[in-house]
């Protein structure tokens, strides 16, 4: 099938950029249609449903010329995709949840054989105690599964973030799937205006599609793909090493593609987004909270009152998770005296937010004690208000002149 968008595509066809109000959900649909894709395979669920919706509506109008396929749970969704990408497809999907637990065997084996499929993680939390909300469990739960994570904050990222994702997914030093997180409810369905770049610029940016030059399915050329290896004896051992060795290699790659395509694409577009970790007003603070995702915003007004009340905190966000970029944060976190961590999860070993985990490994680089406070909030949909963070930045300001807490701090659990 010609991956051409057809000549009626009211959006992807324009000469020039377009402002329009839209869901985040919706955002990333039209993003994926201008990276012309060949394959899309979906299953709907909340919060995620209206994104493959819009998804199935794009191709039914004939604004996007891509083979859709309606699947009948989430592991085959993942699992046609594989073959798609085998021979040569640009590929997309969607999920999350109880969804993205039903995908796990092919999502695990999708990092692993290099696919770089591109994936919305319309991030919700555990469904036990039951709950269909958002949250930013699911993410968290498979971080280590080895696909890359980038968190947005506003509706307009989400669009620009899920068009930069093909080309890291597909660079050659990097060849893994990417997952692009977009917080349930507050952007899956939050509407904004955002600015729709042109065509023939996405195309220019995108260039050639080159997916599967590494293993390529051709009836002319047979292969064998995934072929079991490892063991105690022969080849094996060495074998598994290379590709686990090649994964982590790539995922290292992928912090310094990240940041070119990032400048790349700022460069044609005119809009910029911190690849890895963003510093707000950190020229001179005292203290830090750190944040992921939506929650960004509601943290910025909060620190930009309390700047105005003299206070010396600042901001620093996490874009891309996974790969953690532990040199990026640590030069972020430099000057600072005591963080605050929030998170929109759980990390049930530790006793904490999984951000907040992997920070304090992160600060021991530093070579010195950073007091660090683990939040706790936002969990199944709740909402972490500016007046939550004015508490936030209180209690991590207290970390200057006393001790850490040992237990979390829930932001909600009053609420």
């Amino acid at each position: 099938m010609s991956t051409a968008v057809l000549e009626n595509n009211e959006y992807a066809a324009t000469a020039k950029p377009q402002h329009i109000v839209c869901e985040g959900n919706e955002a990333a649909a039209l993003a994926v249609a201008m990276v012309r894709p060949d394959m899309i395979s979906v299953y709907p669920i909340t919060p995620q449903s209206s994104l493959v919706e819009h998804l199935a509506k794009l191709v039914a109008d004939g604004r996007m010329d891509a083979e859709i396929v309606d699947a009948e749970g989430e592991h085959s969704v993942l699992s046609v995709l594989h073959g798609a990408s085998l021979a040569g497809g640009r590929t997309f999907t969607a999920t999350c949840g109880p969804g993205l637990a039903f995908m796990f065997e092919p999502y695990f084996r999708t990092s692993g054989m290099r696919l770089p499929i591109v994936m919305a993680l319309v991030t919700r939390d555990g469904i036990t105690p039951q709950s269909v909300w958002g949250g930013h469990q699911d993410a968290m739960t498979v971080r280590e599964v080895g696909w890359v994570q980038m968190y947005c904050e506003t509706v307009q990222e989400v669009l620009d973030s899920t068009i930069m994702a093909f080309k890291i997914a597909e660079h050659h030093d990097v060849m893994l799937p990417v997952n692009i997180c977009l917080d349930g409810n507050y952007l899956s369905f939050g509407a904004a205006r955002v600015t729709l770049p042109e065509q023939a610029e996405v195309d220019a940016f995108m260039g050639q599609t080159d997916v599967n030059w590494h293993a390529a399915l051709d009836p002319l050329r047979p292969m064998a793909v995934d072929p079991l290896t490892g063991g105690s004896g022969g080849n094996g051992p060495a074998t598994f090493v290379r590709y686990r060795k090649g994964q982590c290699r790539g995922m290292q790659n992928a912090l310094r593609v990240i940041t070119e395509v990032h400048e790349e694409y700022a460069a044609r577009f005119g809009r910029t987004f911190a690849p890895l970790v963003e510093q707000y007003r950190m020229e001179d603070a005292e203290f830090a909270l750190m944040t992921l995702g939506s929650m960004t915003g509601a943290a910025k007004d909060a620190v930009d009152e309390a700047r105005a009340a003299g206070k010396r905190v600042g901001i620093v966000k996490i874009k891309t998770f996974s790969p953690f970029p532990v040199e990026a944060l640590v030069k972020a976190l430099s000057g600072i005296k005591a963080v605050g961590v929030v998170d929109r999860s759980v990390a049930f070993r530790w006793n904490c937010g999984p951000m907040f985990q992997e920070t304090q490994g992160a600060l021991y680089r530093l070579g010195r004690h950073v007091p660090a406070a683990s939040f706790i909030g936002g969990l199944a949909g709740a909402d972490i208000t500016v007046e939550h963070f004015h508490r936030v930045i209180e209690q991590t300001e207290a970390l200057l002149h006393g001790p850490a807490p040992t237990e979390p701090i829930w932001i909600n659990e009053s609420d």
